[in-house]
């Protein structure tokens, strides 16, 4: 699939509420062209394409793209309390309202990024018997919505590390609720591809991939949203990161998550044919099914 930012145009992500450059129609028809199966929304775009189309509507652009599969992002702050917990409690009910009316199969979420995105700030830990509840009431809500529920390592933030990922997720004890692996984001937290194959069958429900130059270039935020490969084009080992991933028995979908600054600047249509047409290359690489 091809997760949100990937086709979202010239758009610096978390820069501001702004939508996706480019319409829905447009990114779904666009998608589905390049082989995609679905694809991903933010909040501040979905709060904007409900406004435009309705839940109607959007259910019949994607029905008529032949896309089937859509998934939500990002829920932050769901284990908090006070104004932060507030805020995210309107986001929350968007998203699972959202859940329910599209089919949503995955709301994605990270773990702790108060102070904004500057994932260099290492973070007093919240409790982890608090996250364990929290991410547990959160999952029981998305599974009433239909859908699964599953929280993205990222470096810096409350859940940076493959111990934490498992003791909260397995602590959760939630069919539908899970771990999110991004290639990226398991790199630059000096996480080897390897570590994700003692993982529990199952554990991890979500998959994304993209590339990157060994080297990382400014902060860990900068770097992630300006300097981003496709897959293969860069210097991480996407074809090994794949075959962790198959050993482990995952089976779902993968996101091709695409951000950089020379990304953002392709045409829709170049956004959507290059991500996939690499990802496919990658898959084939590594001797796995694409489909």
């Amino acid at each position: 699939m091809a997760s949100y930012f990937t086709l979202a145009g010239d758009l610096i992500p978390f820069a501001s509420d702004a939508p996706a450059r480019f319409d829905l129609k447009a990114r779904a028809d666009a998608a589905a062209r390049a082989g995609f199966v679905g694809i991903g929304l933010e909040t501040n775009d979905l709060t904007h394409n409900v406004d435009q189309y309705g839940y109607a509507g959007m259910r019949r652009i994607l029905s008529d793209a032949g896309l089937s599969y859509v998934e939500l992002e990002v829920l932050t702050d769901w284990f908090a309390d006070g104004d932060r917990r507030a805020v995210s409690d309107k986001t929350r009910q968007l998203m699972l309202q959202a859940a329910q009316e599209l089919g949503v199969a995955k709301i994605k979420t990270i773990g702790d990024a108060d102070g904004g995105m500057d994932f260099s700030i290492i973070r007093e830990p919240w409790p982890m018997t608090r996250l364990v509840e929290e991410y547990g009431r959160l999952a029981r809500e998305a599974a009433k919505a239909g859908s699964l529920i599953t929280l993205e390592l990222v470096p810096g933030t409350g859940v940076s590390d493959l111990a934490t990922a498992q003791a909260l997720a397995e602590g959760a004890n939630e069919p539908n609720a899970g771990l999110l692996i991004d290639i990226w984001h398991l790199n630059r937290s000096g996480i080897p591809y390897e570590d994700v194959q003692r993982l529990p069958p199952g554990l991890i429900n979500a998959v994304e991939v993209d590339d990157a130059m060994a080297r990382m270039v400014g902060t860990v935020f900068e770097d992630t949203i300006n300097n981003r490969k496709l897959p293969g084009e860069g210097e991480l080992d996407v074809i090994r990161f794949l075959q962790c991933i198959a050993s482990t028995g995952y089976n779902g979908v993968y996101g091709v998550e695409m951000v950089s600054e020379a990304h953002r600047k392709l045409s829709l249509e170049q956004a959507a044919t290059r991500s996939f047409s690499t990802t496919m290359e990658q898959f084939a690489a590594a001797s796995l099914p694409s489909a």
